[in-house]
């Protein structure tokens, strides 16, 4: 009888794997951070942003404000966790950059630049996070996140 080896860590077995997580995560940490200091821009001087009047979702800015520096301080956290390789943190990051996506292009009309930047970066975090599950779904054989 032999014994089969130990299984090999997720990052032994595909090289690739692990860099794509350190992007999410550095990519999710960028969107938060700017996510937070566009909160304080808007709780601290909501006339920082241009207020249009004909758009269809329009809002107090001192309350994105707080969406966004909330969105923000979530983010942040939740990259610490893909720093670390915990599973809830990459289901968290998908969650938090869609949100963060969301917030993003509501808020579009008042930073436009700000705004495609914040989307971006989520967009790629939340790329970079579905690859490495896709990868771990094909490696089990089977649905869902092990």
């Amino acid at each position: 009888m032999t014994a089969t080896p130990p299984a090999a860590p997720q990052a032994a077995k595909h090289p690739w794997a692990g860099g794509v997580t350190v992007f999410a995560g550095v990519m999710l940490m960028i969107a938060g951070m700017l996510s937070i200091f566009r909160g304080v821009m808007g709780i601290a001087q909501d006339d920082v942003f241009v207020a249009t009047r004909s758009y269809a979702f329009q809002f107090d800015l001192t309350g994105w404000g707080w969406v966004h520096l909330v969105l923000g301080a979530v983010a942040v956290l939740v990259s610490m966790g893909i720093f670390q390789g915990a599973r809830w943190a990459r289901i968290g990051g998908v969650v938090v950059a869609a949100f963060v996506i969301i917030a993003g292009f509501l808020s579009l009309p008042y930073s436009p630049v700000w705004s495609v930047v914040l989307i971006a970066f989520s967009g790629l975090v939340v790329w970079a996070l579905c690859v490495l599950a896709r990868e771990d779904v094909y490696r089990s054989g089977g649905p869902g996140l092990r």
